[in-house]
């Protein structure tokens, strides 16, 4: 599980924050010929030997480097203007899987490194608080770009499907609570809620900013919770 976890840390640090947006922008309008790309590479393989801090895990910081570029490089040649959103998450799941199918297979390797770096709590709080303060942010804010670009767009009318998205993030909170034990949270959910009360609204881009804040909101509750709840699960 170590491994696991410190390949998924390193993959945080690479993709969201050591990768500033001049270097994506640069590598979706060069595509292979952009030299950031392959910097960008480069700084995932350093990061596997940085996490891991042996030398003897040069093959496996190889193996994230090559394999992730495959994965950016297609990423960069199918991703279209319409389809970017799906994409980053199609992107994020390659990486992902390609990193657990690598931790599969070292996981028959036993290469001693020092007690303290192999303290599996301390890389699982380390990766979830590296989620929570740089990747997480990103994350709703790539699923938010539809709904943040109608805001201004001078249309009365609510935004697309948000009470939908409302309504299930509401009722996913709700029923995290109760197993949890937490009814003293739903109180406070519903106090939260009333804030944004939507009768006294008189127009309709308020309406949309309100649904706008609260998806956000209550997304961002929801990112916190899973990996609160994921981190007591493993640690």
């Amino acid at each position: 599980m170590i491994i696991l976890i410190k390949l998924i840390l390193a993959h945080l640090i690479g993709d969201f924050v050591l990768q500033p947006k001049s270097w994506v922008k640069e590598k979706e309008k060069k595509k292979a010929k952009s030299l950031k790309l392959y910097l960008h590479f480069l700084i995932h393989g350093l990061l596997v030997l940085l996490v891991f801090w042996n030398l003897q895990y040069w093959l496996l910081a190889l193996s994230v480097l090559l394999i992730h570029g495959l994965i950016d490089i297609a990423k960069l040649y199918f991703q279209k203007k319409h389809n970017k959103t799906s994409w980053f998450v199609i992107d994020q799941a390659l990486h992902l899987i390609s990193i657990s199918i690598l931790w599969l297979i070292w996981t028959d390797t036993n290469l001693e490194i020092s007690l303290w770096f192999e303290n599996t709590s301390l890389w699982i709080y380390v990766t979830a608080l590296l989620f929570l303060t740089s990747v997480s942010g990103i994350l709703i804010q790539v699923l938010l770009t539809k709904w943040s670009k109608s805001i201004n767009d001078g249309k009365n009318q609510s935004l697309d499907n948000a009470g939908k998205y409302i309504g299930i993030l509401e009722r996913l909170f709700v029923f995290t609570f109760v197993i949890l034990g937490k009814w003293e949270a739903i109180g406070f959910l519903l106090a939260a809620k009333s804030v944004f009360r939507f009768g006294d609204l008189k127009e309709s881009k308020d309406r949309k900013l309100t649904e706008y804040i609260l998806i956000g909101t209550l997304l961002s509750f929801g990112v916190a919770i899973l990996i609160g709840v994921i981190v007591l699960g493993i640690s």
